[in-house]
C-alpha cells in the first residue's frame, strides 16, 4: 500500500473522445506531472490508430506511462494494472512530479481507488482451458455457465465481456468460491488523496466527436493496421484486444461478414454505447470536478486549492 497521505494524485477521467489527452498536455504545461495511462486498449503494441493513441511526436514531448506494455495476444489483468500503476505513482513522487492518471477504463480507476479482492492468482493451465472453451463454444455459453455458478457476477458482467467472464469462471475453478463471495473482502490499493477531474461534454457534442474521430482513423490507415494484426496467427476475434471497439467491427469486415459502410456504422454505434456506459459510471463519482468544456483554469485552481468544493462547470 502507498503510504504518504499528504500528497495527492489526479484522476483525469472522461468518456471516449472527451479530450482527455489534450487536457493532460495542458496540465503538463502548467505543472510538473507524470502522465499515467488508465486505458485497457492503449496497453497493446501495434494498436495505435484505432485506440487513438498519442502520436510519437506527442509522446516524445509528453511521455505517457503504461502504453505499449504487452502484445495483443497477451493477457493483462486489473491486478497487473494496479501493480504497474502503483509503481508509476511511487516513481512520480520520487521525481517530484504529480501523478496524473488519464483514461476512460472506469474499472481500473475503481480498483485503484477502492481496492481489489483477495482473488486466486491466474494460472496458465486454467487460462488456456477457458480460452479453448471460448474458442469452441463462444462467449454466450461461458456467460450462461457463469449465470449458473455466480448469478450476481453474471448480472454485473456484460454478456460479451469475455475477459471478465473467463476470470470469474477461473476464480471459481481455482478457489471453489464465487467471485461475488471473494469480492466482499477488498484490500485498498492506494492511500493518497485523489483529486478527480471529469471531462463530460454534452451528449450531442460527444457523439459528433466520436463520429469525426473514427472517420479520421479510417483516413489515416486504420484498416491497414487491422490487416497487419490479422496476419498474426495468435490473434482471434474473441481476445480482449480484438474486442476493443472499432477493431472488432473491422475484423468482421475483413472476414467478409459485413460490408465497409456497415462496419463504419457499427464501430461508431459501439463507441457511442461505450461512451454511454462510461458516462453513467462517471456521473456517480463523488467529490469530483465536472467540466463540460475545456476549462484548464478551473482545473488548475482545483488542483492547487484542496479546500475548493468540486462542482460542475459549464
Amino acid at each position: 500500500m502507498l503510504q504518504n497521505t499528504k500528497q495527492s494524485i489526479v484522476f483525469l477521467m472522461g468518456p471516449s473522445a472527451s479530450g482527455k489527452t489534450d487536457f493532460a498536455i495542458q496540465l503538463a504545461n502548467k505543472f510538473k506531472i507524470s502522465i499515467i495511462s488508465v486505458d485497457s486498449a492503449l496497453i497493446y503494441k501495434g494498436m495505435d490508430i484505432g485506440t487513438a493513441k498519442p502520436n510519437n511526436a506527442i509522446l516524445k514531448q509528453y511521455p505517457h506511462h503504461l502504453l505499449d506494455i504487452c502484445k495483443p495476444e497477451e493477457s493483462y489483468s486489473v491486478f497487473d494494472f494496479i501493480r504497474d500503476a502503483k509503481q508509476q505513482i511511487e516513481l512520480a513522487f520520487k521525481e517530484g512530479r504529480i501523478p496524473v492518471l488519464v483514461g476512460g477504463t472506469c474499472f481500473y480507476f475503481h480498483a485503484l481507488e477502492h481496492g481489489l479482492s483477495n482473488l486466486p492468482k491466474s494460472s496458465q493451465s486454467s487460462k488456456a482451458k477457458l480460452q479453448q472453451l471460448l474458442k469452441n463454444k463462444g462467449v454466450a455459453v461461458l456467460h450462461k455457465n457463469l449465470t449458473i455458478i455466480d448469478p450476481q457476477a453474471a448480472q454485473r458482467i456484460h454478456p460479451n465481456d469475455a475477459q471478465r467472464i473467463m476470470r470469474a469462471l477461473e476464480v471459481f475453478e481455482l478457489s471453489g468460491k464465487t467471485l461475488s463471495e471473494l469480492q466482499s473482502n477488498k484490500q485498498h490499493a492506494i492511500n493518497y488523496t485523489i483529486k478527480k477531474i471529469i471531462l463530460m461534454p454534452e451528449r450531442h457534442e460527444l457523439h459528433r466527436r466520436v463520429e469525426m474521430r473514427f472517420l479520421s482513423m479510417m483516413e489515416n490507415g486504420f484498416l491497414n493496421e487491422v490487416k497487419k494484426l490479422k496476419k498474426n496467427p495468435n490473434l482471434h476475434e474473441n481476445l480482449p484486444s480484438i474486442r476493443c471497439v472499432g477493431y472488432r467491427q473491422a475484423w468482421q469486415y475483413l472476414n467478409g461478414d459485413i460490408d465497409k459502410q456497415e462496419m463504419i456504422e457499427r464501430a461508431i454505434i459501439a463507441t457511442r454505447q461505450l461512451c454511454k456506459r462510461q458516462s453513467t459510471w462517471l456521473k456517480n463519482a463523488k467529490n469530483a470536478l465536472f467540466l463540460k468544456e475545456n476549462d484548464i483554469k478551473t482545473a488548475i485552481d482545483f488542483i492547487e486549492n484542496p479546500s475548493d468544493k468540486p462542482k460542475t462547470r459549464a
